[in-house]
């Protein structure tokens, strides 16, 4: 006989037990009949000691659940901030905010992170309402630090695409800042640096190396910085419908100057590199490099949709003035050698680029979504000027794929033309 054979029978043989037994229990006493060795059935009756049980079993839940969330939020803080050794001291590899983190400093490892919630209070102590009435709650912090673990370095995506931080101060034994450590801050409006510190500084919350030959990072938000430096109390876009609000500040005067202060900024004289993503996203609408630059690294004005010139100024400008008309020329100074890929990545405002005799390397994509039509009319970088001639820029100029971009992008997209043997414009 086969197993699925012997089975059949195996269940036809219970079967027939269960209705022997079944028939043989009194029908009175169906619901309450008891087997021998088992405990009586439960139906129509109360358990012993339930209510205690439900109650335990409530209590058990309520601390579970407790436990987890107090866990749950203990490793948030404890990873808000992530390190790694190395040989001068600690790396800060990764930063998480724990929710409303909007200042911090790099100088010691962070070892435990408190939140306290509490009533946000004006610059005279009053308690600061909503237009509701609603009084208005923020969140503080407070860390504890090792200070025989000092940060030295900054590893690469560190703060990568946080929303919060608003200002970071980089300690004094910071030496090592990987250009991408900031990449995407959206609400980043300074970096401050220890003035003990020998391998950076900053000025005005943009950071440099210390010798000032490198630009290392422009805050994104650095404009919002610099609304609060002046007195704006708003932002200002030159655009049809703030024109239409007709008020006397937003004159010609009051757009000229707003633009000045807050979306154009000079590099300084001492400059010779623009780091890596040094200018991502930023909102500026003019860029000043001086003559003396030497390179513009990788995604150095990556994705500048509001960037309307770039220019170079000849000799020195003082700190937070323009260059004099005289010291201009359009483009980029005649010193760069240099252009990394995806520099101009999306500058589609921008609408002038020359290359200067100097550059031997462009990178790929440099120029790319900087150059489209728009009802019919072409706009942005739709031709690129070089001042070498032909043979001369090919044979000089090591260039990546689809260096100047393409326009038109419909079935068959444009490539974007260079002008050879072109003079700067004046």
């Amino acid at each position: 006989m086969s197993k699925k054979e012997k089975k059949q029978v195996n269940n036809l043989a219970d079967q027939s037990q269960y209705e022997e037994y079944k028939n043989a229990i009194p029908e009175e006493e169906i619901w309450d009949f008891r087997v021998e060795g088992l405990q009586a059935p439960h139906i129509n009756k109360p358990f012993v000691n339930a209510t205690m049980k439900k109650i335990a079993v409530v209590v058990i839940l309520v601390v579970a659940i407790s436990l987890s969330i107090y866990f749950s939020v203990r490793v948030v803080h404890n990873d808000t901030f992530k390190y790694e050794a190395n040989d001068t001291g600690y790396e800060l590899v990764k930063f998480s905010n724990p929710g409303e983190l909007k200042s911090v400093t790099i100088d010691y490892c962070v070892t435990d992170v408190k939140s306290n919630y509490t009533q946000k209070l004006d610059e005279n102590g009053n308690p600061v309402t909503n237009d509701k009435g609603e009084k208005e709650m923020i969140t503080e912090y407070t860390f504890t630090k090792d200070e025989t673990r000092p940060v030295t370095s900054l590893h690469e995506y560190a703060f990568n695409c946080d929303e919060k931080i608003e200002e970071i101060t980089i300690g004094k034994d910071v030496r090592s800042i990987d250009g991408k450590s900031f990449y995407s801050c959206y609400a980043l409006k300074a970096i401050h640096v220890d003035e003990a510190n020998a391998w950076y500084c900053d000025v005005d919350g943009v950071l440099f190396n210390k010798d000032m030959t490198e630009l290392i990072c422009y805050p994104i938000d650095r404009d919002a910085y610099l609304r609060e430096k002046y007195g704006y109390k708003e932002q200002y876009w030159p655009t049809e419908d703030w024109k239409k609000k007709d008020l006397d500040k937003y004159n010609d005067k009051y757009t000229h100057e707003y633009e000045d202060r807050v979306n154009t900024y000079v590099v300084p004289a001492t400059v010779k590199i623009i780091g890596e993503l040094a200018f991502n996203y930023s909102d500026l609408f003019r860029v000043y490099l001086p003559e003396g630059l030497e390179r513009l690294e990788t995604l150095a004005f990556f994705r500048n949709w509001h960037l309307e010139r770039v220019d170079t100024y000849t000799g020195e400008a003082a700190e937070g003035a323009l260059p004099a008309a005289e010291q201009i020329k359009p483009s980029l100074p005649d010193s760069l050698t240099f252009i990394g890929s995806d520099c101009f990545n999306s500058a589609i405002e921008m609408d002038y680029m020359y290359i200067p005799a100097n550059v031997t390397e462009i990178g790929h994509h440099a120029f790319w979504g900087a150059a489209r039509k728009e009802d019919g009319k072409l706009i942005g970088l739709y031709e690129i000027h070089a001042a070498l001639d032909e043979a001369a820029f090919k044979s000089k100029v090591t260039v990546g794929d689809q260096w100047t971009g393409e326009y038109d992008n419909g079935l068959f997209p444009k490539k974007v033309p260079v002008i050879y043997a072109a003079k700067r414009a004046e």
